[in-house]
Formats: structure tokens, sequence, C-alpha cells
């Protein structure tokens, strides 16, 4: 999907349903697209296939009155039953050439960077978008390198032409700091997902993100 316009990736919920606080998904999803998030990703580590597959299908209907496309963390099968508008890969996930090849070609691809190498090898894959992953620390992704910070940030906005959305413990408080050190898109979790107010949270960082630009 070439040309992917940024602006779908502004203000990016990726979901965990452990952060919720009890309440049901589709609420906090429903509440934050309606302060203004641009795109949601369904990330479920845990979840069996046939439980994933219901919660996208759920929040593809959800989600597509507003225009708000679908992204599915790494499961290709599942992004493609649902017809979901994009995936999101990581290091160890399918590969992006052999994803790219099996979706239809509508699909946006987003890919994790975690190192330097990665940047550089990401100039000669088929991705539509960088997660810049993780900027701070955050105790919702364990598994990932050491954090890039700010500085590192920068760098990768001076390396790459592709629109960076960042993730990683990003928050009201530093979100204006992060989008000018060059993210396009901030990607949230639990800023959202446990907030107590989903809806005035997303309309909060919806403003920073726009003063900052």
């Amino acid at each position: 999907m070439p040309g992917l316009s940024p602006e779908i990736l502004r203000l990016y919920l990726v979901t965990d349903q452990a952060l919720t606080r009890g309440r049901p998904l589709a609420d906090v999803v429903a509440a934050a697209v309606h302060g203004g998030v641009t795109c949601v990703q369904l990330r479920e580590k845990h979840s069996d296939t046939r439980d994933f597959m219901a919660q996208a299908v759920m929040l593809k209907a959800l989600l597509a009155p507003h225009g708000v496309p679908l992204v599915i963390n790494d499961r290709i099968d599942i992004a493609m039953a649902c017809v979901a508008e994009g995936v999101h890969l990581g290091q160890s996930d399918m590969r992006v050439q052999d994803a790219r090849r099996v979706l239809p070609p509508g699909v946006f691809i987003g890919w994790s960077v975690e190192t330097g190498e990665d940047v550089a090898q990401s100039a000669g894959l088929p991705v539509d978008y960088l997660g810049v992953s993780p900027v701070f620390a955050t105790p919702t992704k364990t598994d990932t390198k050491t954090p890039w910070g700010l500085e590192g940030l920068r760098q990768i906005r001076a390396a790459s032409a592709l629109p960076l959305v960042a993730i990683g413990g990003i928050h009201a408080g530093n979100a204006q700091d992060v989008v000018r050190a060059g993210a396009d898109g901030l990607a949230v979790v639990s800023a959202l997902c446990s907030a107590d107010r989903p809806e005035v949270a997303a309309r909060d960082l919806k403003r920073l993100i726009l003063e900052a630009r």
C-alpha cells in the first residue's frame, strides 16, 4: 500500500484486555475512537485462534462505520479472514516478504524496529510504516530491546522516510516530546485501555499531537 497516509497513524490504540479494568474491550475501543483514535491494533498474545477471530470480527464491525482501520498483530490468517486493513509484525513474527506475498495488495504492513540494523534493513522491505519499539521502558512490552529514547527516535527519523509510529511508555506527559522528535504517530496501550475515561484521554492526546505538529 504505497503512500500510506501518516494521518491514519496519528493516534494508534493497541489493545490489551488485561488493562481494561474489567470493562468490555468493545466499550473501551468505542470510547477511544469517539475521542479521536485514528487506528486500532488488536494484539492478543494469549488468546486462542477462535477468541482472537471473534474479537477481530467484533472490532472490524465497530470501527468500519467510523472509517478507522483495524490492524491485526502477528496473525496474517486472522487479518485476511476478517478483512483487516493492516497487519503489524515484530522481529519474531512472519517475515515481511512472506506476509506481503500472501496478503491482498491493499493491506498495509507495519514492522517493529528494535535496533539500528532493523532500521537499515527496513529500507529494502515492503513495509508501510515502522513501529519504533520501545521509545521508553514499559511493562506492557517486556520482550523488546533497550529503549530508543528521544535521541534514538531522532536518529531513526533522519535515517528513514517511512512513517514512524512510536510505542512504549507514551502518555500525555511526554507525547509532544515524542512527536517533536520525529514520530508521525503515537501508539498507546495503558494510556487509553486503563484510562478512567478513554474518550477524554484520547481527546487530550489527539490535541497534544496536533499542537506539537
